[in-house]
């Protein structure tokens, strides 16, 4: 079998804690619960009369997606099930796997029955259509139950068949309490984990550890083994001065084009929309921190401000226009100022959906109705044909009456698609509208003025 697939048989023995670690694993690696009941902060599926223990105790369950960030507990759900079902657990990382490994393993699953193979799969994502779809016939007759892993969602990932055919859970960033309870666990560990190392660290200072970890657990007990190793001869206690070398190098969670990405310029949209100017800048500095394209940012701006602003304050567009021609101009660092300036402006403005709306009016109005031709007089007279034809004849021309407003119809069969706020600068609009339809009613008919002279 290639490389990247690891293969073994699991039974829920006493044993098998002391068996399966070595000191050579990293601490991450040693601490993985042994059973359901050492998974913490995902008690949403953990909790007795969940579906999830259920399927387990009754080991009547095929295949299970596993989606969620990084460090939630994803491989450690599949290695407890298998060991509490006592499957053989075969593991395939997708970023190294090809059809022709998983050809081979499918096959000595179908020689092996009796065995019951859980194919664990992590990265699931990384599949492309074709291995997912060579997974199909077995997961149906039952060769393999698959447990798949993924940071990214399966909607748009994991192939509809595929997905059909598994049970979805979804896990969430651990806790600052529950990461710290198991950073706890580990110090106190004597066989996986620190504890022969002897080592003390106060509820503060793990506490602070695990918020800098993102709610990441395997970077949470990766930093702590490292910093515990790192400590000087002598040295017992863990203190807040062993933390500042791995707070200076924090990395936010920010993984640019999948969910993470997504889910932060969502916030950012809807927390400049909702008129939350504090909200909007964190979640702008969070983008910059994780290296997100400055263009992108900018590019949401300039959206927004037609989106979500409009006319309720004329000049958010042109501000958001600047602003990302600033961004190319300038270049970062100095253009997340601009960002800044562009950011605060477009959540503190009065709000304003009505150009969207009316545009969502108007093309409704073409698709559920006959298209209108345009009037004759509103119609181009260039052209003798055009002229023999009688285009444009009987148009008033706007300038010779009062405000610039004739009494005359621009569609066939007038529309009301254009509703005007009361914010803003909008408000003014509404005014004006209502003072021009009543100028129309008011103006007694006059002599079309002669359209070849305007």
């Amino acid at each position: 079998m290639a490389d990247s697939a690891q293969s073994d048989f699991f039974a829920p023995s006493p044993d098998d804690a002391g068996k399966a670690s070595t000191v050579h694993q990293p601490l991450a690696a040693r601490m993985r619960p042994q059973s359901l009941a050492e998974i913490v902060g995902q008690e949403q599926l953990t909790a007795p009369g969940s579906l999830l223990p259920q399927l387990i105790s009754t080991d009547r369950f095929g295949s299970l997606l596993f989606y969620g960030p990084p460090g939630c507990g994803k491989t450690s759900f599949a290695e407890v099930i298998a060991r509490e079902t006592r499957s053989r657990f075969v593991r395939v990382n997708a970023v190294m796997s090809n059809v022709a490994e998983l050809r081979e393993i499918l096959g000595i699953a179908r020689r092996m029955p009796e065995s019951r193979t859980l194919l664990f799969i992590d990265e699931l994502h990384r599949f492309n259509k074709a291995q997912q779809d060579l997974l199909l016939p077995d997961v149906e007759e039952g060769v393999i139950r698959l447990i798949g892993a993924t940071t990214h969602n399966p909607g748009f990932y994991v192939n509809p068949p595929l997905l059909s055919r598994s049970h979805l859970f979804r896990l969430e960033p651990l806790s600052t309490e529950a990461v710290a309870t198991v950073l706890r666990r580990a110090l106190q560990e004597p066989e996986r984990g620190l504890g022969k190392l002897d080592l003390a660290a106060t509820d503060e200072v793990l506490a602070d550890l695990a918020v800098l970890c993102d709610g990441d657990l395997r970077r949470a007990l990766n930093a702590l083994e490292v910093v515990a190793l790192s400590l000087p001869e002598g040295r017992r206690e863990i203190t807040a001065a062993e933390l500042e070398s791995f707070a200076r190098e924090r990395r936010i969670r920010y993984d640019a084009n999948e969910d993470e990405h997504y889910d932060t310029i969502s916030a950012f949209i809807k927390s400049c929309r909702g008129g939350d100017p504090d909200a909007a800048m964190y979640w702008l500095a969070k983008m910059l921190a994780g290296g997100e394209d400055p263009r992108f940012i900018a590019r949401r701006l300039v959206i927004l401000a037609s989106e979500d602003i409009g006319l309720a304050d004329p000049f958010a567009l042109p501000l958001a226009t600047a602003a990302h021609h600033a961004v190319d101009f300038v270049g970062l660092p100095e253009a997340e100022l601009t960002l800044a300036h562009a950011t605060l402006h477009i959540a503190c403005a009065p709000k304003s959906n009505s150009a969207t709306k009316a545009l969502v009016a108007a093309k409704r109005a073409l698709k559920e109705a006959p298209v209108q031709p345009v009037p004759i007089y509103l119609r181009d007279k260039g052209g003798q044909a055009s002229k023999r034809a009688g285009h444009g004849k009987g148009y008033l021309y706007s300038h010779e009456f009062p405000e610039g407003i004739a009494p005359q119809d621009y569609l066939e069969k007038p529309l009301r698609l254009y509703e005007p706020s009361t914010n803003g600068l909008e408000s003014r609009i509404a005014d004006r509208l209502a003072r021009w339809a009543k100028l129309r009613a008011e103006s007694s008919a006059v002599a079309p003025t002669d359209p070849g002279s305007k």
